[in-house]
């Protein structure tokens, strides 16, 4: 007897990642899934996925997922055992009539909505701030992952886009991931880059050290962290100087000029390599790469912006298309994120009809210091005393956790959190929530990764009393007074019209086609008719100011800018805390499958560093700075210069010797020029711990 087929539903991944994969999900019953597999349908998913997303059904059906709304009765940061199921309407009337009373005493201001990337849906995920601004709560700044690498590449390009990645695989002579380890962030990339070698095309990495992707690469630049800008420097001064840059492309689309190019001259490989490590034969290897092969594909990531000098250091590198006149050819140019080319008109999502722009505006980075009461975050205005949390986990993903939690432990502090595990963070509120899983609700997908809009249904019923975030704003909005069309909408009401007032083909018309590629053609992604700045050309040397959260004086042109948090004699290491392949930041460290792959977590540390420091393999190390200190496994690693350290993924602070997680080292000081996380500029002394 032949075994029954299970039906396979459409569904697109949630998570934060630029992939936005196509999903087909194996759906047993209208409560139960089997294996998740990407769809081979879609031309840039192609059938790849992660092996997390692969594994779906471990978390949806994991036995510690929330499944009632609960108060705390007991102490914060406990976990489970200290709460007790309530109904739903209790919950709701509770968080309602605190946030009144605390606006009756502080204002609207004293209310802090605080969400981020938990899902990628645009339903789920920012429909908190259509109560945030229907109601005169305080305003977000997100800063935590792309401020600094937006404001980089719009400083040259002038908009959120580029060439579609697809063009990879068919016609790209050499392709360049540049602070993107795709491997374990985008599978669905790497299928593409894959497809390039196979033609013979050439792969180069730029990153501190020799990981998943470099280990796939045929040149792998191993520049020191933060130094990006002084390399891209460096190889616009080889082009130059050898006449591999397109003079005509440079005179026509951009504004490149004699003083740029006499600011170039000294940046020389020997200048660049004092700064970035990287041997000036190799800085010159790597230009002639890309000066004889206009046919590169720049895939640009976020990990080499997450440094004091983020914003300028992709400015920098997003600069090397323009001096070889890349963007010409099929094949050529580059790619950070395709996020504004979609266009969707949001207003009913989040409001933005009622945004009152006197309203403070809170950095999203900075949330220890505003809970604990700091006046210049505060902006001289009232503190917070309450937070709605949704899609976010701060306690582990935010820099300087110690200070986010001494915050959190305010007794004067009241804490929603919906969420679908008890987090560090949700182990801190008062009332706890319990929320639906992607495959239980909703919503509307677009990507930076690729260009392709999507929609979701639910594939099974949601998990006992989970709700979706859209049902928590729309309740308590009833119980506030906000009123807004977005709260009188059911989910898919609201895509529908967002799509609609976008003028895009109906929800179930993109449904049942499972997706609209909104792909540009060849001369508009390539910026053949002009870049979508000022004078229509790409800005060696942008007008920095136009960006709201300026806070420095940037550098006029691509160059290395020194704020670092540089190496001493007290602190001689630099720390990168870079992406783990079986998590997704704080996402997947519940199921047992991703903390088995995992391990534990280690610290690569250089044999040379080791040997000093009386390190050995499998032993611990403890790494400090003036915040905290944390202990870790030691793995010896030398494919990293000898003074950095990489730490890989986001483990929860129980999971460390002390329970102290690594952002506790990481500062929660905002990116020069317009802000933005620095997760990864951070320097550090390290000892050996005796076990």
């Amino acid at each position: 007897m032949l075994k029954e087929r299970i039906e396979r539903v459409h569904s697109t991944c949630p998570h934060d990642c630029p992939s936005a994969c196509a999903l087909e999900v194996e759906r047993i019953d209208s409560k139960r899934i089997g294996r998740v597999y990407g769809s081979k349908d879609n031309t840039y998913t192609s059938g790849t996925l992660c092996a997390k997303v692969g594994n779906y059904a471990e978390r949806v059906h994991h036995p510690d997922r929330l499944k009632n709304p609960m108060r705390r009765i007991g102490s914060k940061g406990k976990g489970i055992d200290s709460f007790i199921p309530i109904s739903w309407s209790e919950a709701l009337d509770e968080i309602a009539f605190r946030f009144q009373e605390q606006v009756r005493k502080f204002g609207s201001e004293t209310i802090w909505p605080h969400f981020y990337a938990g899902t990628m849906g645009l339903i789920q995920r920012d429909g908190i701030d259509r109560l945030r601004h229907t109601m005169g709560y305080s305003r977000q700044h997100s800063t935590l992952c792309s401020a600094a690498s937006d404001a980089g590449w719009r400083a040259g390009t002038g908009v959120k886009r580029g060439v579609d990645a697809r063009e990879i695989g068919e016609h790209s002579d050499v392709v360049v991931l540049w602070g993107t380890n795709a491997v374990h962030t985008q599978v669905n990339l790497m299928h593409h880059v894959t497809k390039a070698r196979k033609r013979g095309a050439r792969v180069v990495v730029v990153d501190p050290y020799r990981n998943a992707t470099a280990q796939k690469a045929d040149l792998h630049i191993m520049l020191k962290p933060g130094s990006d800008g002084a390399l891209a420097a460096s190889v616009m001064h080889v082009l130059l100087e050898r006449n591999l840059s397109d003079l005509d492309y440079l005179a026509e689309f951009t504004d490149f000029d004699r003083e740029l190019e006499n600011h170039l001259k000294t940046k020389t490989p020997e200048w660049a390599s004092e700064i970035t490590g990287v041997p000036p034969e190799q800085i010159v290897e790597f230009s002639e790469l890309i000066g004889k092969n206009p046919k590169t594909f720049y895939r640009l990531g976020y990990g080499f912006t997450r440094t004091r000098n983020g914003a300028f250091n992709m400015h920098a590198v997003s600069c090397l298309p323009a001096m070889t006149g890349a963007w010409k050819f099929r094949g050529g140019g580059a790619l950070y994120s395709n996020s504004d080319l979609f266009k969707l008109d949001k207003t009913l999502i989040v409001g933005s009809d009622v945004v009152d722009e006197t309203t403070r505006v809170l950095d999203q980075s900075r949330i220890g210091e505003i809970l604990c009461g700091n006046p210049i975050d505060l902006q001289g205005g009232p503190p917070v005393t309450a937070l709605l949390i949704q899609n976010t986990n701060p306690l582990m993903v935010s820099p300087s956790s110690l200070r986010v939690r001494e915050g959190f432990e305010r007794d004067d502090l009241f804490t929603c959190v919906h969420e679908q595990f008890m987090t560090e963070t949700a182990a801190m509120a008062d009332i706890v929530l319990p929320a639906t899983m992607f495959l239980e609700h909703e919503d509307i997908y677009i990507a930076g990764g690729h260009t392709f809009l999507q929609v979701a249904k639910p594939v099974i019923e949601p998990l006992e009393e989970a709700r979706p975030n859209h049902f928590v704003i729309c309740e308590l909005a009833k119980r506030l007074g906000a009123e807004h069309p977005g709260f009188e909408m059911t989910s898919w009401e609201l895509i529908n019209e967002t799509l609609k007032r976008s003028g895009y083909p109906s929800a179930d018309e993109i449904y049942t086609n499972r997706w609209k590629d909104c792909a540009l053609d060849f001369e508009d992604s390539h910026f053949l008719n002009g870049f979508e700045t000022s004078n229509r050309k790409f800005h060696f040397s942008p007008d920095w100011s136009r960006f709201d959260k300026l806070n420095s004086v940037p550098p006029r042109f691509p160059d290395h800018y020194s704020v670092n948090d540089s190496s001493s004699n007290e602190k001689p290491f630099r720390l990168v805390t870079a992406p783990a392949r079986q998590f997704l930041n704080s996402s997947f460290t519940e199921t047992e499958t991703s903390k088995r792959k995992e391990g534990k977590p280690t610290a690569k540390i250089h044999s040379i560093s080791c040997n000093k420091l009386g390190l050995e393999d499998g032993g611990m190390v403890r790494i400090g700075n003036d915040l905290a200190s944390v202990v870790l496994h030691v793995e010896t690693y030398d494919d990293l210069q000898e003074d950095v350290v990489i730490v890989e993924s986001i483990w929860p602070n129980a999971s460390f010797v002390e329970g102290v997680g690594i952002n506790s080292l990481v500062s929660a000081d905002p990116g020069y020029g317009v802000g933005g996380a620095v997760f990864h500029d951070t320097a550090v002394w390290m000892k050996s711990v005796s076990t």
